[in-house]
């Protein structure tokens, strides 16, 4: 099978706080990898010309190239909003995904990437919810995240709603299954598995 790999690159967002996991989820054990994060990127790797992980940290062995890692500017505040930031003044444009969506396929990236010239933002729906960490991004965003920061608005929501963005519907949604608590782990060991 010959891939021809998406010219921009992705951004794995890993720096939450997990918090109703109880743990750092993009460590946890998931399927023949050593943690999520290692799954959710080397899934990814072969689509994409350039894949990236943004974090607060760096807390990821199986990561060889640490130029593949970009870290949070802002170490305090958790928050999406200060992760984009960060990204966006390094690339123009990159589609973003969480490490707790591991199932998103691969033709839907490839949708929401053909579909995401002229917007800033290019997210996903389901019939459930609006997948607003799933898209593509552009670095005309900057200075409406920076008016965001300043006023201390940390809503992704607040982001989309406030620039040139459209949403494309996808049909499946077990596709877009998060893994946030242990319920939700178990599930998609199951569904793995």
């Amino acid at each position: 099978m010959n891939i021809n790999p998406f010219e921009i690159p992705c951004v794995i967002l890993s720096g939450g706080k997990s918090s109703r996991m109880g743990e750092d989820k993009s460590l946890l054990p998931f399927s023949s990898s050593n943690s999520l994060i290692e799954f959710q990127f080397n899934r990814l790797k072969p689509y994409f010309k350039d894949i990236y992980i943004s974090s607060k940290n760096d807390k990821f062995d199986f990561l060889k190239d640490k130029s593949k890692l970009i870290i949070d500017k802002n170490q305090d505040i958790y928050s999406p909003i200060l992760a984009l930031q960060t990204i966006l003044e390094k690339f123009d444009k990159v589609f973003i995904i969480t490490v707790d969506t591991p199932f998103v396929k691969i033709e839907t990236i490839e949708k929401l990437i053909n579909h995401s010239n002229n917007f800033e933002i290019t997210i996903s729906q389901t019939s459930q919810r609006t997948h607003n960490l799933c898209g593509v991004f552009s670095n005309d965003l900057i200075e409406n995240i920076e008016k965001m920061i300043k006023n201390d608005i940390h809503k992704i929501n607040y982001l989309v709603k406030n620039s040139k963005y459209q949403i494309i519907n996808f049909d499946y949604e077990d596709e877009f299954l998060n893994i946030n608590e242990k319920k939700e782990y178990e599930k998609a060991l199951n569904i793995i598995n």
